[in-house]
């Protein structure tokens, strides 16, 4: 690049910075919403999500129970596990369709024969299981159940002069190699999402408004008459917009880090240290290039702002792609990852998350793939820049 085509592409990126700066509200709302929101997003559903989940395991719950004089033994073990017995109400199922309930016990009126006669007696459990806020409280009517029937099959097996291992030709054991890093980032499965939408659009107002807004407002064409080559002067709206995205996401990074620190339960145990900022800002580097590069190409081939900003709403579906089919279909980490789209990202920031090491050949697979496409969305946007009617409003 010349001399003068590199004066020209920092002349033009630091007038749009200018520009943009004059409108403060414009800055403040760029620059501050998503260091306010997404905090307060991501910490307000972990801490509800603690407080019910805790709320659910350690208050009493009510269960009501059907032929509870079937087996008062039962009963009463599952009021010595903090559940409050309640009678039976006349429709169950719709009780618990309802959400009057979150389980229900039926005792089978042959529990006593059954058992005298040891036989496996016989309850169930009436819960709906599309309500994800009753799984908690059957898990804890289930396990009840469960350790009143080992404790009495031990008894019974026991009482016939019979060793309780003779039922257990196979003891397994289990050991969970998932480290505290790792399980603190599953809290985190909605992190990935926020930063690339925030790095994928963070730069959109000002890429559309230098590019699409000017046309509209007629002051892109005398600019392109200037003997500066449109290429360097497409380029210093990228850039300038590649500032402004940059920033945002220092912002929301730091914002992160300030909350992480004080929040609390396991969330406090995230790792932000200086090094994983760093990271994560060059893990979004080609997600801000991708973003900007793609809203000047459509920018510059659209005739409005309106039009421009038509697209927005389907772009902001883009990130959550990835978030959304890994939470549905759990893959496991290949190479091909990290050089498709917003999965590279989301595969990139879980990494880093959960403080697992980023190969060599993965780091380059990514960041080739990023830039390289920031470079063929540049490219397909200088083409347009040389058009013409590119500076003629509709």
């Amino acid at each position: 690049m010349s001399l003068l085509a590199k004066s020209a592409l920092l002349t033009v990126a630091r007038k749009e910075l200018l520009d943009l700066f004059r409108d403060r509200r414009t800055v403040m709302l760029g620059l501050l919403m998503g260091p306010i929101l997404f905090p307060v997003l991501i910490l307000g559903i972990g801490s509800m999500a603690e407080k019910r989940a805790r709320t659910q395991l350690e208050s009493t719950l009510e269960l009501p129970v059907i032929g509870a004089a079937y087996a008062p033994n039962l009963v009463r073990h599952l009021e010595s596990q903090n559940m409050k017995i309640l009678p039976a109400p006349k429709d169950p199922d719709a009780r618990v369709r309802d959400q009057r309930y979150d389980v229900m016990l039926r005792i089978a009126p042959d529990f006593g024969a059954d058992w005298r006669e040891s036989r496996s007696a016989g309850v169930e459990l009436i819960y709906d299981s599309s309500r994800q806020d009753s799984q908690i409280p059957v898990q804890r009517v289930r396990g009840a159940i469960e350790q009143y029937s080992g404790q009495l099959g031990v008894l019974r097996i026991i009482n016939r002069g019979v060793s309780p291992e003779v039922t257990q030709p196979v003891r397994v054991a289990q050991r969970d190699v998932a480290t505290p890093e790792a399980r603190r980032g599953m809290l985190l499965a909605f992190l990935p999402y926020l930063l690339i939408l925030s790095s994928f659009l963070g730069g959109a107002y000002l890429v559309i408004d230098v590019t699409a807004g000017e046309r509209e407002r007629q002051s892109l064409e005398p600019l392109l008459a200037t003997p500066a080559a449109r290429a360097a002067i497409m380029s210093g709206k990228i850039l300038a917009a590649c500032a402004f995205g940059m920033l945002s996401l220092l912002l929301i990074l730091v914002a992160f880090k300030i909350s992480f620190t004080v929040a609390p339960g396991a969330l406090r145990l995230v790792d932000v240290s200086l090094p994983v900022l760093a990271q994560l800002l060059l893990v979004l580097l080609p997600m801000v290039l991708i973003g900007t590069t793609l809203l000047t190409l459509i920018s510059a081939s659209v005739k409005s702002v309106k039009e421009a900003q038509s697209y927005m709403s389907l772009l902001m579906l883009l990130p959550i792609i990835p978030t959304v089919m890994l939470m549905v279909n759990p893959v496991k980490n290949q190479l091909w990852q990290f050089v498709v789209p917003f999965l590279a990202q989301n595969q990139m920031i879980l990494k880093l998350v959960r403080s697992e090491a980023i190969s060599a050949n993965e780091w380059a697979a990514y960041l080739g793939a990023g830039f390289g496409l920031g470079l063929l969305l540049w490219l397909l946007a200088a083409r347009l820049y040389h058009r013409e009617k590119l500076a003629i409003s509709a």
